[in-house]
């Protein structure tokens, strides 16, 4: 069947370019912890998609390769979720440096054994890295990381026209980069309190070779969760270079597959 036959006369085509939009987004918010910051409801995450698509496609002209037949809309809604997947996948690596330093931390700290409970994903996970989430959240709002997103959403509907087919080999070169620079970046946020973890291990240790009699098990948690928390105060005075370098990971990695994707034409 046609999709130009829909009842009462109606343009299918916006419609339509609205509804591969809406993919293409939602597929980029479902991948990152942005749009689950803050608890809402689904039909607001969904009304909230709807309407960006909506002011994405009042700026653009229809493009002329929207399919025309219900069989090659599936294609092309495949598409774009698999585009909007790939772009957030760029945010979730991102993000995912500061689980990894919360991980480092939380293990140095001993708050690997005091879990609690995350809202977003209902699973316990350990203090300091549901910390880490939430902060790099807000940072990512307070330097207007939003921003930057949803101009990187719109751009992305001038390199990669809405419908039309693209290929993932383009994409694959540039996430694996940023997945290999993952770890280096994890642990780039939580150096400085291991490195203090680290001499009051020392320090534990030669107490305890010297004095053997003391229990240096339960003498030693309390100290290195003290030092640990002054240390990660402090440390968070001077974190903002190293979180730039986080959020710059995002912009590099959507910058490098628009590049390499080939060359189309801005409508």
């Amino acid at each position: 069947m046609n999709i130009a036959t829909l009842p009462g006369g109606i343009d299918p085509s916006w419609i339509i370019l609205v509804g591969l939009l809406a993919l293409r987004v939602a597929a980029t918010f479902v991948m990152t912890p942005v749009l689950y910051a803050v608890p809402l409801p689904a039909t607001v995450r969904m009304l909230l998609v709807v309407g960006l698509s909506v002011a994405l496609a009042s700026g653009i002209a229809a493009p002329t390769k929207l399919p025309s037949e219900w069989s090659a809309l599936l294609p092309a809604a495949l598409s774009e979720l698999a585009l909007g997947a790939v772009l957030g996948l760029g945010i979730l690596l991102a993000f995912g440096a500061f689980s990894v330093a919360g991980q480092v931390l939380d293990a140095q700290l001993g708050y690997s054994m005091a879990q609690i409970v995350d809202p977003v994903t209902r699973r316990p996970v350990p203090i300091l890295t549901t910390a880490f989430a939430y902060i790099s959240v807000v940072v990512f709002f307070l330097v207007n990381g939003h921003h930057a997103l949803l101009r990187g959403i719109a751009y992305s509907v001038d390199r990669f026209p809405v419908g039309a087919p693209w290929s993932i080999a383009h994409a694959v070169a540039p996430v694996l980069k940023q997945a290999a620079g993952l770890f280096s970046l994890g642990f780039a946020l939580a150096a400085p309190v291991v490195f203090c973890i680290l001499l009051v291990e020392f320090a534990l240790g030669v107490i305890g070779r010297n004095l053997p009699q003391m229990n240096m098990f339960a003498m030693g948690i309390p100290v290195k969760i003290i030092v640990g928390l002054v240390a990660l105060s402090l440390w968070f005075t001077g974190v903002g270079s190293v979180m730039t370098r986080v959020y710059a990971s995002i912009a590099t990695s959507w910058d490098e597959i628009f590049t390499s994707a080939p060359q189309r034409g801005v409508r």
